[in-house]
């Protein structure tokens, strides 16, 4: 399932073949940071550095030097050191990092400041993402320097630095067979664990108990941790974006609104489902559920090759409005509302992102000041939502603290789009009759 040696390979020979002559890539990992006095957070590799190299530890370097007659491939690491593996865990090692990773040069990383300024001498670019990482920044800055200083004895400082993200996220766009392989079974597990929540929910339960059940389902099947922090928002909670308290009661009468996806081999899923806290909507819980589905149906039908970024959202704008009007929550003609934005009182975010290594993940949606086209391999999200807010005096009472978001991960094909996470139901009757026979199965069993 892991990305393979050999596909590590061939990213790193398709950037080097953009980079200008003479130039030389450089690109520090990912941070170890401090959860709490001597405790860390769990290590989560930089995903660029991840993307090009597949190598997990921090305290790293990876250098990329297209022509070096030693190798192209260069990587700075931590050495083998069997006391410092007895408490914190394996090491590649130089030899390692040459084995199991397949870098041409592999040196100590504490020898970077004696090595890396030379292998920088005498090229004129260097790529780099700067203000990614501000003290490696002050670092580099500092090798030049140094460089520069030494300009009349004959040292050749570089010309010019170029943005190596902008290079490198622009090939992240776009998701290989082995990347989508591991995405499909991100989403799966996803699923699985979406359903194991509707399952399981009752009313009188609290929010972090069905977290728990995702996080139980996402390890059970090879997830080490969550994409991103998980958001299990019951009642008036669903109104709030980005809720992830998760401490409230689960009342009966309830939406419960859970976006939450795993992580696998550093590949996000990202999964919103809402369903009936006693697995009955009411007829405007209902209501609003169907608008926002009928939403997501008609944004997938423009998700194809040659349609550009913006029109799936543009598409769930209009039958939101239009579905708001004809329940009077919104009153007027529906192409001034639209023109003037009234709907985005109910419906305010975007229909979706880019979906990768990041859950956010990265690429221009705009190119030259256009919306982007979509291609084969591009992943997205679709994600229409209505929220309600449960202070909003000037809907009838009935409306008020509904928030429904229906989310999926969806593939650009050749002809059209697949979504990646169909395997949790959607439509209503289907997640009340997948509730129902869980109560059943309880009932039984008891």
């Amino acid at each position: 399932m892991q990305i393979t040696k050999q596909e590590y390979a061939r990213r790193r020979k398709a950037l080097m073949a953009q980079m200008e002559p003479n130039s030389i890539a450089i690109l520090p990992a990912a941070q170890v940071y401090i959860r709490n006095r001597d405790v860390e957070h769990n290590y989560r590799q930089d995903s660029d550095f991840q993307y090009l190299t597949g190598f997990p530890e921090p305290e790293a370097v990876a250098v990329l030097i297209p022509g070096r007659e030693h190798g192209e491939y260069v990587l700075f690491c931590r050495e083998k050191d069997k006391e410092r593996e007895l408490w914190d865990g394996y090491r590649a090692g130089q030899e390692g990092a040459i084995s199991e990773y397949g870098t041409d040069d592999a040196f100590p990383i504490n020898d970077v400041d004696d090595i890396l300024p030379g292998l920088i001498e005498g090229r004129e670019r260097v790529y780099y993402a700067m203000g990614a990482n501000q003290e490696f920044d002050l670092r580099l800055t500092n090798w030049i320097k140094a460089i520069r200083s030494k300009a009349r004895l004959g040292a050749q400082p570089p010309n010019e630095f170029l943005a190596l993200d902008h290079l490198l996220h622009d090939m992240r766009l776009y998701k290989s067979a082995a990347e989508l392989k591991v995405m499909q079974a991100a989403a799966e597990i996803s699923a699985q664990a979406h359903r194991r929540a509707m399952q399981t929910c009752r009313p009188g339960q609290y929010e972090y108990q069905l977290e728990a059940e995702l996080h139980y389902t996402f390890m059970r099947h090879g997830s080490r941790s969550p994409a991103y922090s998980s958001i299990v928002a019951a009642g008036r909670n669903g109104c709030i974006l980005h809720y992830t308290e998760n401490t409230a009661q689960i009342r009966d009468g309830d939406l419960v609104l859970i976006d939450a996806g795993c992580e696998l081999d550093c590949y996000a899923s990202d999964i919103t489902r809402t369903f009936p806290a006693n697995g009955r909507f009411s007829p405007e819980q209902r209501a609003i559920y169907d608008i926002v589905l009928a939403a997501q149906e008609a944004a997938f039908k423009v998700i194809a090759p040659g349609r550009h970024w913006n029109e799936s959202h543009e598409a769930t704008v209009r039958v939101i409005t239009q579905g708001l009007l004809g329940l009077g929550l919104l009153k007027g003609e529906l192409e001034e509302l639209m023109a003037g934005e009234s709907y985005k009182r109910f419906y305010m975010h975007r229909a979706g992102h880019w979906l990768g290594m990041d859950v956010h993940d990265v690429g221009d949606y705009r190119v030259g000041g256009e919306w982007r086209v979509l291609e084969q391999g591009m992943v997205m999200t679709v994600e229409p939502g209505i929220y309600i807010s449960p202070d909003d005096d000037s809907v009838a009472k009935k409306w008020r603290g509904i928030g429904i978001r229906i989310e999926d991960d969806v593939v650009v094909t050749r002809t059209g789009c697949d979504i990646l996470s169909s395997g949790v139901p959607k439509d209503p009757e289907l997640i009340e009759a997948l509730m129902a026979e869980a109560r059943e199965s309880a009932g039984a069993a008891a």
